[in-house]
């Protein structure tokens, strides 16, 4: 084959457009949200999140909006996709949820701020900066929800998004502190730290919690914890959920969900697709 007719035969086979040189283009930047920065007195360290406002939303509005607290909320962790979870459920034409306000909690030491004090000895050596939990949850209450308050037009509705330790953090908030929140979407949570000991609590507020509160609890088909009691995600998700029934209350909304397909690294894009329609009012069943 001689040099034009090779050449020939590539100008047919290449699309029009890719023979003709762009001449100009224009950029500009794509933004979704932002990123703040602040000093937690409860933390004593600077506090990150990055916050979405929905499509609609405007300084000199007076409408207001639900506010999704999403642990595990940078950028390279959950925040984009959460966001485009609630950005779609929320769109005209699907409608199952409200248009909300996400708020992603970045965070340096999910040992630390998402585990209570362990009573086994060699997690506390090798996980020295676990156990402070209570702290976290001062952070939320007393300072993350009120500055998310004051800076943007929020409604009483707050939903709390934790999966693996953050879903064991999530656990612990509905059981010590349940009006923080009126959703809790928990997703495999970690509920081997401490060989389990989250569910021996007695989550005294919760049995006579007089506001609705919904619960989503979700685990995939993910096998043994890293515990050395030989636990298993599924039995523990299950157990927790449980226990949450037989407190009796008919103000908990409880929902549980087993996705067998899943497992510990793909579970939560599924599971809060699920949680954000089985949650709803607007679900089409």
């Amino acid at each position: 084959m001689n040099i034009q007719l090779f050449g020939t035969l590539i100008a047919f086979l290449l699309p029009i457009g890719a023979l003709t040189q762009v001449s100009s283009v224009r950029e500009s930047s794509i933004t979704m949200g932002e990123r703040l920065d602040f000093y937690s007195e409860k933390l004593k360290k600077n506090s990150v999140i990055n916050v979405y406002l929905p499509s609609g939303y405007k300084e000199s509005d007076t409408t207001r909006y639900p506010v999704v607290y999403l642990l595990d909320g940078a950028l390279d962790e959950d925040f984009l996709h959460v966001t485009g979870l609630y950005q779609f459920y929320s769109s005209d034409w699907v409608g199952y949820i409200d248009k909300s306000i996400v708020v992603g909690i970045v965070t340096s030491d999910r040992r630390r701020d998402y585990t209570s004090r362990t009573s086994i000895a060699s997690d506390s050596i090798k996980y020295p900066s676990s156990g402070h939990s209570e702290e976290f949850m001062d952070y939320l209450e007393m300072e993350l929800q009120p500055f998310i308050h004051s800076r943007y037009r929020t409604t009483r509705h707050k939903t709390l998004i934790g999966q693996s330790l953050a879903g064991l953090f999530a656990t612990e908030v509905l059981f010590k502190r349940p009006t923080l929140f009126t959703r809790y979407l928990i997703v495999s949570p970690s509920i081997w730290w401490d060989n389990g000991s989250i569910l021996q609590y007695d989550p005294r507020s919760l049995k006579t919690l007089k506001q609705r509160v919904q619960i989503y609890i979700g685990v995939g088909k993910e096998g043994l914890t890293p515990s050395a009691t030989g636990r298993t995600m599924e039995q523990d998700a299950k157990l927790l959920s449980q226990k949450i029934e037989g407190l009796g209350n008919k103000n908990l909304s409880l929902y549980f969900d087993y996705l067998p397909s899943e497992d510990h690294a793909t579970i939560l894009h599924q599971a809060l697709a699920n949680a954000l329609r089985y949650c709803s009012s607007n679900y089409k069943k």
